[in-house]
């Protein structure tokens, strides 16, 4: 009798340890409402020099979709509004090595998740979790059949503006849970805190914990209302040269149809940087990797307006 009991407690023992977490290894893509899918297209890719990469076709009068390329793992999606006067962010996407594993490990850390693991329409393993902040997340992991594979090494043209992008911005209302789920489910690893006044912080930067992209928060003490939120909810595109990148931009044939002025600052990080809006008003922040004279920002010790 006392020999089949340590291998029954083992096995118990075993079956209750925690599912463990698989890489997170980037940004995949991120998915933006758009007004005017034809309007957004060639913003992206006469104006910031990327290609479709393929498209979807709507099903039962919604659900079309663009794909615009930044390289050959990650992404622009442009799908059309559902209603006019909303928040034109759609969805963040990240990328992992193994989405079912992901599933099971989210669901052992107490995370909504679906059942199974799908495979979507375009051949992709992913599903969807909401943050703290009702975010929508989609973990993507890229199969080797499906079409993201399957265009590995296209529209990758030469005019491309950018080919990184290096963070995406979403708006965050109370910092601790932002910080739990990020960093204390899915690993990711703070690296900075910026803020313009010591009174109050206003970004928070955390990095994937099996790459190098990352997502900033930004941090509001009231949220702005959802048709005003396309100048924090942002896509920040890498570029070696900020005032190369707005040079080739003014020497665009496009440049005709784009209204705004483009200005070179140098940010609270002191790194330059430019900002452009598309369409509808989401903005793409021109980014320069590294600071203006090589040494790093100092992290900033604002508390934030919500903890």
């Amino acid at each position: 009798m006392r020999l089949c009991v340590l291998p029954i407690v083992l096995a118990s023992l075993v079956g209750a340890q925690p599912a463990s977490r698989p890489q997170i290894l980037g940004l995949a893509h991120v998915s933006l409402y758009t007004h005017d899918l034809d309007a957004s297209l060639a913003f992206y890719t006469q104006f910031l020099g990327f290609e479709e990469s393929f498209s979807l076709p709507a099903v039962n009068g919604h659900g079309g979709m663009a794909f615009i390329k930044i390289n050959d793992r990650q992404f622009i999606e442009l799908a059309p509004e559902t209603a006019p006067s909303t928040d034109r962010l759609n969805h963040i996407a990240i990328e992992t090595n193994d989405a079912e594993a992901m599933r099971r490990y989210l669901a052992s850390r107490g995370v909504k998740v679906p059942d199974h693991t799908p495979v979507g329409r375009i051949g992709n393993a992913n599903f969807t979790v909401r943050d703290p902040d009702g975010h929508l997340v989609e973990i993507v992991e890229y199969l080797p059949d499906g079409w993201s594979a399957r265009d590995r090494g296209k529209h990758l043209g030469p005019h491309r503006l950018s080919t990184r992008m290096a963070h995406a911005g979403i708006l965050v209302g109370s910092l601790a849970p932002a910080i739990g789920f990020y960093s204390g489910v899915l690993g990711f690893v703070e690296t900075w805190r910026g803020s313009p006044t010591p009174a109050r912080l206003s970004w928070v930067n955390l990095r994937v914990p099996d790459g190098t992209d990352y997502v900033e928060f930004m941090l509001y003490g009231d949220l702005p209302a959802p048709d005003h939120r396309g100048t924090q909810h942002h896509i920040c595109l890498e570029v070696p040269s900020v005032p190369a990148a707005v040079a080739l931009l003014n020497a665009s044939p496009y440049r005709a149809r784009y209204s705004r002025s483009i200005e070179i600052k140098t940010g609270i990080n002191r790194k330059r940087q430019a900002n452009l809006f598309d369409p509808d008003g989401t903005r793409i922040e021109l980014m320069e990797p590294t600071t203006v004279d090589g040494k790093p920002a100092p992290s900033s010790a604002a508390p934030p307006p919500h903890p």
